[in-house]
């Protein structure tokens, strides 16, 4: 076993054992438990891989039956999943509600039948309290927006009259419009000007978007990438639109890691999905088990960058 793989299950054992200290009850590790994780988009999503990552790790050192599933962004059968979930009675389901409203009713009926409910990664605009799920295990997206703006521009020097592109992966998703609030603020602060617009979860069209915005608005200054997907492909689209501008952005993958390596991108924030994923699992067992509440976790405002990009890269896809 590498270093790497024992810290970490180190660290987790250790977790889990101060979260299992229940002196007056009596334990209950070998109860079966089992919990559906809901995933919004599809299969192939790298982003992704952290999470599942993390989920598969924490099911393994509980002891806990999971059953990952997909909902392709579609509402519906996001819905459906979770019907299903309570036809089978499961004990937990973790799932990310990236549209406002649109799994209350069965957040609520999943909750009436006794089961755990906790979300991660998107959760309703107004928190826990608007659904009656248990916890939320995500980033504070308006604290985050607002700190990788207020990096960006202090180390590009932006100023009043200056415009910031503002790229995003789906802008009517919680996520981005959270998001695009505190890098607004970030950017309003200094008198320059920003536009939030959405190149799709496609890398390739991602790029081409983003070169096309460029090529509409010359006037750009700097590239604020919202996402992943357009973090990793603002370079590409810079050089394509025929611009020399700075960019940073949001999430980690490897063509981000390569990028800020490479002296192309200057930052990214990382939300640590693999927290998304082990966690919601620890929560919904012990709560099962032990009857141990679920909590909301911020997962962070890790900056990335080239001071600490080489570590970050050998981890990149799995536990980054």
């Amino acid at each position: 076993m590498s270093s790497l793989r024992r810290i970490t299950v180190a660290v987790a054992a250790g977790l889990l054992a101060l979260a299992l200290a229940q002196p007056s009850m009596a334990r209950m590790d070998n109860d079966e438990v089992d919990i559906t994780y809901v995933l919004y988009t599809k299969v192939g999503n790298v982003f992704w891989e952290p999470a599942i990552r993390g989920a598969n790790e924490a099911a393994e050192l509980l002891g806990v039956n999971i059953d990952i599933q997909y909902g392709d962004q579609d509402p519906v059968k996001q819905n459906n999943i979770i019907e299903t979930a309570i036809a089978n009675k499961v004990d937990g389901i973790a799932i990310a509600i990236y549209t406002p409203d649109a799994f209350t009713e069965n957040v609520a009926k999943a909750r009436a039948a006794g089961m755990g409910v906790v979300v991660f990664n998107i959760d309703d605009p107004g928190g826990t309290a608007a659904t009656e799920s248990m916890g939320f295990i995500g980033q504070d997206f308006p604290a985050s927006g607002y700190a990788i703006a207020k990096l960006l521009v202090e180390r590009w020097g932006i100023k009043a009259g200056d415009h910031v592109a503002a790229p995003v992966e789906l802008p009517d998703l919680t996520y981005a419009v959270k998001r695009y609030e505190g890098v607004k603020r970030a950017i309003d602060e200094v008198g320059a000007t920003s536009e939030m617009f959405g190149t799709g979860v496609v890398m390739e069209e991602a790029r081409t978007s983003i070169a096309q915005y460029l090529v509409g608005h010359p006037e750009t200054d700097a590239v604020i990438s919202m996402g992943g997907t357009p973090t990793a492909q603002a370079p590409a689209a810079i050089e394509e639109a025929g611009m020399e501008i700075p960019n940073g952005g949001f999430d980690i993958n490897e063509i981000v890691m390569r990028n800020i390596m490479a002296g192309k991108t200057e930052a990214t924030i990382d939300q640590q999905p693999y927290y998304q994923g082990f966690l919601p699992i620890l929560f919904l067992a012990n709560f099962k088990r032990y009857g141990l509440h679920p909590a909301d976790f911020n997962t962070g405002l890790a900056v990335v960058d080239r001071s600490n990009a080489e570590f970050v890269s050998e981890l990149a896809g799995t536990y980054r």
